[in-house]
């Protein structure tokens, strides 16, 4: 079984433990309701490392609505079992009092252009809350290696600039979107969406399919594709969006010409579920942005 690990100190000794055999870390850091995005994290972190560690732990300081943090899935034995499934030796699994034990008051925040935009923009202090808390486990399991997934595609860019500014020294590697048949990035609130919602949610995809499709046939101005991807999106149902906007892939600053690498990013509402998804303009799913690039900080 997987070893259970649900306090600091003691996820901090086994951690040192690992280091002083020599075992290399590889480190999955999720909020649990693990899905194939997941899994495909931890199965690399598997083939790249001696020793792989998740944490599960629903961070509460990075929710903008009390209720979605509530209604977050929290389905521990089942994560448990997928997690042995794959080969994982260790899940650290605090209770928020261990993360944030009473007096709590240090917060660790990016500030910028890469926290100002899309879903920074939107949801005040959500990227502050995530960096506290990456910062918090990396420093309690000092990983040689993490990964994280292209849909959440700012806070990769944001915790590589974390990483390098605050000289962590971990390697971080970004695999791509897991996606299922009809295209729907896997995420942990598709659980949900009703049946018709899921139907709905399916246009995310392919209104990015259709800004490719642009680009593939010369339109470059990202005013264009932008309407055109909010045209997909409202035909298919989505009233409300977040934002759609094409950006470069590092800095996430608005491009006005859209060349291949650029990203057309997504943020739209299906009914009370709020859903991200991203795609990288001319680059094809067996090499999408960030599959392999990987930015190690000393």
């Amino acid at each position: 079984m997987v070893e259970v690990i649900k306090t600091t100190g003691d996820m901090k000794a086994r951690a040192a433990l690992s280091r002083a055999r020599g075992d290399t870390v590889g480190f999955v850091p999720t909020m649990g309701a693990l899905h194939e995005g997941h899994l495909s994290l931890i199965r690399r972190a598997r083939a790249e490392n001696d020793v792989v560690i998740i944490s599960i732990f629903v961070n509460p300081v990075q929710f903008d609505r009390n209720d979605d943090y509530r209604g977050y899935p929290r389905p521990l034995e089942r994560d448990l079992a997928m997690a042995y499934e794959e080969g994982v030796d260790v899940a650290f699994v605090p209770d928020v009092e261990q993360v944030y034990p009473e007096g709590y008051s240090t917060f660790i925040e990016v500030r910028g252009s890469l926290t100002d935009v899309l879903c920074g923009a939107s949801r005040p202090g959500h990227f502050r809350g995530v960096t506290t808390v990456v910062t918090k486990l990396f420093n309690i399991i000092r990983p040689d290696r993490a990964y994280f997934g292209q849909k959440d595609l700012q806070q990769a860019a944001i915790i590589k600039r974390l990483v390098r500014d605050l000289n962590m020294g971990v390697e971080v590697v970004t695999l791509p979107t897991v996606r299922e048949a009809d295209g729907l990035a896997l995420s942990s609130r598709n659980r949900h969406l009703s049946g018709e919602q899921r139907r709905t949610a399916v246009s995310i995809h392919r209104a990015l399919t259709r800004a490719t499709e642009l680009l593939i046939s010369g339109e470059m101005d990202t005013a264009v594709i932008v309407c055109e991807v909010r045209g997909v999106l409202n035909e298919g149902g989505i009233a409300r969006i977040d934002y759609v906007s094409v950006v470069d892939p590092e800095t996430l600053e608005e491009v006005s010409e859209a060349r291949p690498g650029a990203v057309v990013a997504v943020a739209a509402w299906v009914g009370d579920i709020r859903l991200i998804d991203n795609t990288a303009l001319g680059v094809g799913p067996e090499s999408q942005l960030f599959m392999h690039l990987n930015v190690e900080t000393v």
